[in-house]
């Protein structure tokens, strides 16, 4: 601990200056230096591990992040960009359940560009209103999940932009329809069939060319005893494929002929799932028209989900909107004996 006396003038009853610090803001007790050095550690530690290891209260260590990253961070201001050809937009949660922002990438930069709270539509739109209208009229294409807010959103403020639904997302809704199909097939099977369903769940999920040879012999045994599941197996092969199309046409008329063979199915899942596709069949093949691909977004939901593991819960929602930002920009030292 350093001790700093500062001169003092009293000017009349109740009134008094004091002799300016320029390495420590008014009414802190730490210097500008170490609260970089806070923030820092925050960035890659818990705030607990940060308190524990300077002897800091939680509290302080995390009014000291989120007051360092108010005042450091660059602004995030939607009329300032220009260049964007493709934008990608997502969901994430401060908790399971909780305070949802939306999160807006540069598909090509691959940068943050775009974070608040909520996920409506009105909150997607407040950010495409404030670009300005030569940058909004060069965006061919938005990335997104089958949501319906952020859609309403893009067709009401950029009208001549494409809607692309991601693979990712596509894939996730028919794993869930493998998932709710394999339940049914388990509760009518007979012991053994319960048997050796056991432990299946993710071979059903996982890519042939991801399984060990062990993995390939159980899975096959599964698909030859049931023939609902080989369908579902080979449906899921099929259905990746798609996004191997040349064209908009040909991936419209494979998704179609895809739909035509899960109708002819008795499974309810799957149809309900062939009736999704069909619903959303311009996004999805809009993907062969501009191979736009949710990495990033995904790569900036791992780097959130980090946050939220660190943190082990944040209930702060605007210190977690500040958290998102640091993820999205070059980490810098923060140690206090910096290389020269």
């Amino acid at each position: 601990m350093i001790e700093i006396e500062l001169a003092q003038v009293f000017i009349s009853k109740g009134e008094r200056r004091i002799e300016a610090c320029p390495f420590v803001d008014k009414g802190c007790r730490f210097t500008h230096r170490f609260c970089h050095l806070i923030s820092g550690l925050c960035r890659h530690l818990s705030i607990l591990a940060v308190s524990r290891h300077l002897g800091i209260r939680w509290e302080t260590v995390k009014n000291i992040d989120k007051a360092y990253l108010m005042e450091t961070l660059p602004a995030l201001d939607p009329a300032q960009l220009a260049g964007l050809d493709y934008i990608g937009v997502d969901e994430v949660a401060r908790a399971k359940g909780h305070d949802y922002m939306t999160v807006v990438y540069d598909m090509v930069g691959g940068h943050l560009i775009w974070v608040e709270a909520g996920r409506t539509a009105e909150v997607f739109s407040r950010f495409l209103k404030q670009l300005r209208p030569d940058t909004a009229h060069k965006i061919k294409a938005v990335s997104m999940d089958m949501g319906p807010a952020y859609q309403k959103a893009v067709r009401e403020s950029l009208p001549m932009a494409d809607i692309v639904f991601d693979r990712f997302h596509v894939m996730k809704n028919y794993s869930k329809a493998i998932h709710n199909q394999r339940r049914l097939e388990f509760r009518k099977a007979d012991p053994s069939g319960k048997e050796l369903m056991k432990g299946t769940h993710y071979l059903l999920l996982k890519n042939a060319d991801k399984l060990t040879e062990k993995q390939s012999n159980k899975l096959q045994t599964l698909l030859e005893s049931n023939s609902n599941l080989n369908t579902l197996y080979v449906l899921k092969e099929q259905l990746q494929a798609l996004w191997s199309a040349p064209s908009f046409e040909g991936m419209s008329e494979q998704l179609e002929n895809w739909c035509l063979i899960a109708d002819q199915s008795h499974m309810l899942y799957l149809k309900k799932f062939a009736k999704s596709l069909r619903k959303h069949c311009v996004g999805i093949c809009n993907y062969a028209k501009h191979k736009l691909t949710s990495a990033r977004i995904e790569a900036g939901n791992v780097s959130i989900g980090m946050i939220r593991k660190r943190a082990r819960g944040i209930r702060d929602t605007e210190y977690f909107k500040l958290k998102i930002r640091q993820s999205s920009i070059p980490d810098n030292q923060s140690m206090f004996y910096l290389k020269s």
